[in-house]
């Protein structure tokens, strides 16, 4: 039932019934990794779900200090993102500590600068690349009595479990789908003995790295142009086809470099070892990039890049022992996959086709779902800040 006696919320400001303190980073000579002094903490990085997690950084000198209990504001992008701190702990620049006085509940203050973050972080108003102790003590709140902040408090931690037990529902349920298509390609393409075995270079057209000659490789020269300029990022976040880019090279970039044909497989062989992805047009790509080009009359490209992704623990696992992990033209060299005649190979893709656009339908009704949960808990936490719980 909602809180009938509105008058009784009395606004105020965060500077009014906190302490705000605004972090400051010690000189890197007092940082160490052996927990000597207290846990140093610098910004959003390092923050979990809730709770903020283990530093990686300890420090012999305090500059600001955090307590247990503490709110932790990331201050510098991105703004608004909150923690609490577990522990006594020093504050860089990246964050700020917000410290309850008695007249709020500390949980009513975190589920109200929750219910502003998008406010603050720019979403809903001015956009800010970070925010000052000032500009946060002045953020408005209306405070009903501490028996009301209570109550509210004890329906937010009860809607919000149930929504975190759905979203964790939902994510079980979509990892599972995942997992029956991983074990559904390794038993069908890994594990077949019966098959011939053949090197990729051998079954290509083309088999090698990409091109870049130029150095340095970031100059801005090359940059900027009508060719499409793959990186293993882009080849990282591809479902099975590569169909975006973030890059461009021109005249002179295209000049230093090769232009790889649609539906040439890409295999990373540095940074993301062994991620995969099949080009949906023309593109050039650099030497941490292995291409493929195939006869269409005798292999199916797209059996090719489940194969691999098949063996790609095996490929990960050849490229550890390094400084960086990374494979190479040699890794495939050594390695034989196994190759079926091309109806066969027809046949498995079609399979294999409709069970990653079947979950790929999963994954969008699902994200859809998760999204839909965070908005409910952006509803809740207006009604709740509106006196409407």
């Amino acid at each position: 039932m909602p809180y009938k006696n509105k008058g009784k919320w009395k606004e105020t400001t965060i500077g009014e019934i906190c302490t705000v303190i605004a972090g400051q980073s010690p000189k890197s000579q007092y940082y160490n990794t052996t927990k000597q002094g207290i846990p140093f903490y610098q910004g959003k990085k390092e923050f979990t779900e809730k709770y903020i997690g283990q530093p990686n950084i300890w420090t012999t000198r305090i500059t600001k200090e955090a307590l247990a209990g503490d709110i932790l504001m990331s201050v510098r992008a991105p703004v608004g993102p909150i923690n609490y701190a577990t522990q006594r702990c020093c504050i860089g620049r990246g964050l700020a500590a917000i410290r309850k006085t008695d007249v709020i509940d500390k949980n009513f203050l975190f589920y109200y600068l929750l219910s502003i973050q998008k406010v603050i972080s720019g979403h809903n108003g001015a956009v800010f690349d970070s925010i000052s102790r000032t500009e946060i003590e002045n953020l408005k709140i209306k405070l009903p009595p501490l028996p009301e902040q209570q109550r509210i408090v004890e329906i937010l931690d009860k809607a919000f479990a149930n929504i975190d037990k759905a979203k964790e529902n939902v994510t079980k349920n979509l990892n599972n789908a995942k997992e029956l298509f991983e074990n559904y390609l390794t038993f069908k393409l890994s594990k077949q003995e019966k098959w011939d075995k053949k090197r990729l270079d051998e079954v290509a057209i083309d088999f090698g790295r990409g091109r870049s000659r130029h150095r340095p490789r970031n100059d801005k020269n090359l940059y900027g142009g009508k060719y499409p300029f793959i990186q293993t990022g882009d080849i990282r976040n591809a479902n099975h086809f590569i169909t975006k880019y973030s890059q461009t090279y021109n005249e002179i970039g295209l000049a230093q470099s090769k232009l790889w044909p649609k539906g040439t497989l890409c295999i990373t062989i540095a940074a993301n070892i062994a991620e995969t992805g099949i080009l949906t047009f023309d593109a050039c790509f650099p030497d941490s990039v292995i291409g493929g080009v195939f006869d269409k009359e005798k292999i199916n490209i797209d059996y090719v890049e489940y194969l691999l992704h098949s063996f790609k623990a095996i490929l990960q696992a050849e490229g550890k022992g390094s400084a960086q992990d990374n494979i190479n033209l040699g890794t495939f060299e050594k390695y034989k996959f196994p190759f079926p005649d091309k109806i066969t190979q027809d046949k498995i893709v079609l399979v294999l086709n409709e069970m990653r656009e079947n979950i790929t339908k999963l994954e969008q009704i699902y994200e859809q779902k998760i999204k839909d949960l965070d908005e409910l808990k952006q509803s809740i936490l207006q009604k709740a800040f509106n006196g409407e719980l």
